[in-house]
């Protein structure tokens, strides 16, 4: 691969059409979320300079932030080795990623066998969320 390739022949989609993305903070390096993309998200973020996943549960393309107003400002786009897996350094709007209103989606530590929460929930996500 070159970097005169066409950054969307490069991706690998899965048989779904789907691409694995890891949001990340540009700032701090924490993992913030885990989500998919299909072609058009790809060509969305890049095009807007804003996170776009593919909902797999909803079938359908969102703007990361539509409805909680925390929107991911991309600052780059990385492609793994094997083209399989994206990763998006972003600025993170609000400081809150996950739909539980915490930091990150991985807020839950293996201790022993079971799982403690180690993050705060930082805004209520019916507050978060709300349908005025």
């Amino acid at each position: 691969m070159t970097s005169q390739t066409n950054y969307l022949e490069a991706l690998h989609f899965n048989d779904q059409g789907l691409i694995p993305a890891i949001a990340q903070d540009a700032a701090t390096h924490q993992v913030l979320m885990v989500a998919w993309m299909n072609r058009e998200a790809v060509e969305k973020t890049v095009a807007t300079g804003e996170a776009h996943y593919f909902s797999r549960s909803r079938a359908a393309l969102w703007h990361k932030g539509e409805s909680s107003g925390h929107i991911q400002r991309v600052k780059d786009i990385r492609l793994d080795c094997d083209g399989d897996v994206l990763l998006l350094l972003v600025d993170q709007s609000g400081g809150i990623a996950c739909h539980t209103g915490r930091e990150s989606c991985f807020f839950l530590r293996l201790s022993g066998e079971h799982w403690d929460t180690d993050l705060p929930v930082l805004k209520d996500p019916k507050e978060i969320y709300s349908h005025d």
